[in-house]
C-alpha cells in the first residue's frame, strides 16, 4: 500500500511570492505547446501556420481555457453554490476547472483566431490539438501533487491513500489520466498528424480519442465534487459529457474522409500583416 507524499503545494517562494505547482504545470504545457508547435511550423513549411499565428492562438487559447473552463465547472458541476455565492465565480485560485468547458472555451477563441487571419477554423484546429495533450498531461501531474482528484477505493497493489479523502486506499487516478489522456493521445495525435490528413480529421481524432480515455479513467476516478455522484445509467459527469465529444468527433472523422477536403496551404503574407501584440 502506499501513501500520497502530501507535496507542499508552493513550488518556489521568494519572499512574498510563491509558485505552486499547479500554475507551474500550466506554465509548462504551454511552453511544450509553443516549442512543439514551432517545431511543426518548421516540418511544414508550406502549412497554414507561422509563428505570429502560433503565439496568437496560445494568447487565445489561454482565454478560452481560463474563462470557459471555469463557466464549465460553474454550469456544469456546481450551478446552485455559484448562484448562492456569486463572488467565488471569479476565485479561480481555489480551484474548480473543467475540461469539457475549457474546451468550448478554446473552441470559441480559435474561431476568432480563424477570422482575424482570414483561414478555415478547422485548418487552425488541426494544427494545434496535436500540441495539446502533453499540456493535459502536465495538469493532472499538478492535480497529483496537489493530492486532488483522487481515485475510487481499490485493492489493487498500487492503491494509495490520499490523507486528504480519507484513510482507504485509492486508485491513483490522476496518473492514469496522464498516461491516457497525456501520453497516449500526444503519441496517437502527432503520428496520426505527420502525415497530410483531409481537412477536419485530426480534429475529430482529438476528440474521440479524448473522449474514450476520459471515459476510461472516469470508472477509475471519484466522480467530480462527490455531491454529484453516479448518474444516470451509471455514468459519472464526466463520461456524459465525454459522449457528445466523441460522437461529434466520429461524424467530423467520417465527414472529413467522404468529402475529402485538403488541409490549406499558407495565406500570403498580406494576410499577416498584424503585430502581434501579445
Amino acid at each position: 500500500m502506499l501513501v500520497h507524499p502530501q507535496f507542499d503545494p508552493i513550488a518556489i517562494s521568494i519572499g512574498p511570492l510563491a509558485v505552486r505547482w499547479y500554475g507551474l504545470m500550466y506554465l509548462i504545457g504551454f511552453a511544450l505547446f509553443i516549442l512543439l508547435g514551432r517545431y511543426r511550423i518548421q516540418q511544414q513549411p508550406n502549412g497554414v501556420f507561422t509563428r505570429e499565428i502560433l503565439d496568437d492562438a496560445l494568447f487565445y487559447g489561454v482565454l478560452g481555457v481560463i474563462l470557459g473552463g471555469r463557466l464549465g465547472h460553474i454550469l456544469f458541476y456546481q450551478p446552485g453554490y455559484y448562484l448562492q455565492h456569486p463572488l467565488e465565480i471569479i476565485a479561480i485560485w481555489q480551484g474548480g476547472m473543467s475540461f469539457h468547458g475549457g474546451f468550448l472555451g478554446v473552441a470559441i477563441a480559435m474561431v476568432w483566431l480563424a477570422r482575424k487571419y482570414q483561414i478555415s477554423w478547422l485548418s487552425v484546429t488541426d494544427f494545434i490539438v496535436p500540441l495539446v495533450p502533453l499540456g493535459l498531461g502536465a495538469g493532472r501531474i499538478g492535480n497529483f501533487i496537489n493530492g486532488e482528484l483522487w481515485g475510487r477505493p481499490t485493492d489493487v497493489p498500487w492503491g494509495m491513500i490520499f490523507p486528504y479523502a480519507d484513510n482507504l486506499p485509492r486508485h491513483p487516478s490522476q496518473l492514469y489520466e496522464f498516461a491516457l489522456e497525456g501520453l497516449m493521445l500526444f503519441t496517437l495525435l502527432w503520428l496520426y498528424s505527420a502525415k497530410p490528413r483531409p481537412l477536419g480529421a485530426i480534429t475529430g481524432m482529438f476528440m474521440i480519442g479524448y473522449g474514450i480515455f476520459r471515459s476510461i479513467c472516469e470508472f477509475f476516478r471519484e466522480p467530480d465534487d462527490g455531491f454529484l455522484g453516479i448518474m444516470t445509467l451509471g455514468m459519472s459527469m464526466g463520461q456524459w459529457l465525454s459522449l457528445p465529444m466523441i460522437t461529434a468527433g466520429a461524424a467530423l472523422v467520417i465527414w472529413a474522409y467522404r468529402y475529402g477536403h485538403q488541409p490549406e496551404e499558407t495565406v500570403q503574407k498580406s494576410s499577416h500583416g498584424h503585430k502581434n501584440r501579445h
